[in-house]
């Protein structure tokens, strides 16, 4: 088929569409299986729309195998187009809906599981009553991974870790880092009474996208770094909850997380003159995007919930 066919008066087929927005979500998440489940259909009909795309374009954009699909260098050129070209679209819908009485559509989030503990859980249900047309899809993943290209709308992260080139709007204010154990870890251990006391525990870790964390502390104003000797490092912030809880050793957790725990004596904080402060929670996304009504309404939600 000649590229002149591909077109109609210099406007692309509607019948190629399908197949284009099928392609993005392929590229896009590695996986005939999971581009499929986001876009409602089976992964065979899904592989077919594939085919009769490159069969008019007479070109290969995918290669596949048994354990992976990848991007060809014609596919990658003509994904470069296909993205923008498909979030416009996606605009263009979008600004159809903000006509409409309420806000409406799947507002997609990524996310830490620490942070969807923190700062969304305490306030959906009151978020699902004020917006029941919206749909939240929360991804929860310490990377930082490209709102852009995962189809993301926002995100929400600890200020630190931002890049530059996004909007950033904090979302409540600083938060302290805790160190806490359960009383039955500590039953006939000597509690540390100095940072550098940990290195004679059982420490427990996590692994951000930057590396296994480093525990912050900061005495008469001089911050530190610890890196103690760990008998657990995950990268699941509810695995290393659960596993202090259940007395294997000293870990590190917002305050916010604990602090019910704390009170009640079903964890103890341990070496809380040194406990540091950090950046506030920050809900992102691209400098470039145009921001829809329904991310729009969820911004103005959360900060006065947060603010308040």
């Amino acid at each position: 088929m000649q590229y002149e066919a591909l077109l109609q008066n210099g406007v692309i087929r509607p019948d190629l569409l399908p197949g284009i927005a099928a392609f993005v979500q392929i590229a896009q998440h590695g996986s005939f299986t999971k581009a499929a489940a986001v876009m409602g259909m089976s992964p065979s009909a899904l592989s077919q729309t594939l085919r009769t795309l490159e069969g008019r374009l007479g070109v290969r954009l995918l290669d596949r195998s048994t354990r992976k699909v990848g991007v060809t260098e014609l596919g990658q050129r003509f994904l470069g187009y296909a993205q923008p070209g498909l979030a416009a679209l996606a605009s263009a819908v979008e600004d159809v809906n903000e006509l409409r009485d309420k806000p409406t559509g799947v507002l997609r989030l990524n996310l830490s599981r620490t942070t969807a503990d923190i700062v969304l859980m305490p306030h959906l249900a009151a978020f699902m009553d004020a917006y029941p047309d919206i749909t939240l899809e929360v991804h929860c993943d310490n990377a930082l991974l490209d709102l852009v290209a995962g189809g993301f709308d926002a995100g929400i992260r600890v200020g630190d870790y931002l890049a530059q080139d996004v909007v950033a709007i904090p979302m409540g204010g600083a938060h302290r880092i805790a160190t806490v154990a359960t009383p039955g870890y500590l039953r006939g251990r000597e509690h540390p009474s100095t940072p550098q006391d940990l290195h004679l525990h059982r420490c427990l870790n996590i692994r951000l996208a930057s590396g296994v964390y480093r525990w912050e502390y900061i005495h008469e104003g001089v911050a530190m770094e610890i890196l103690p000797p760990s008998v657990l490092i995950t990268n699941d912030g509810d695995t290393l909850m659960q596993a202090i809880r259940a007395g294997v050793g000293i870990g590190g957790a917002f305050e916010a997380q604990v602090k019910d725990e704390i009170d009640s004596g079903q964890l103890v904080a341990l070496l809380k003159p040194f406990w540091p402060e950090v950046s506030p929670f920050y809900l992102y996304y691209p400098s470039r995007t145009h921001v829809p009504q329904k991310l729009r309404v969820f911004i103005d939600f959360m900060k006065a919930r947060l603010d308040g």
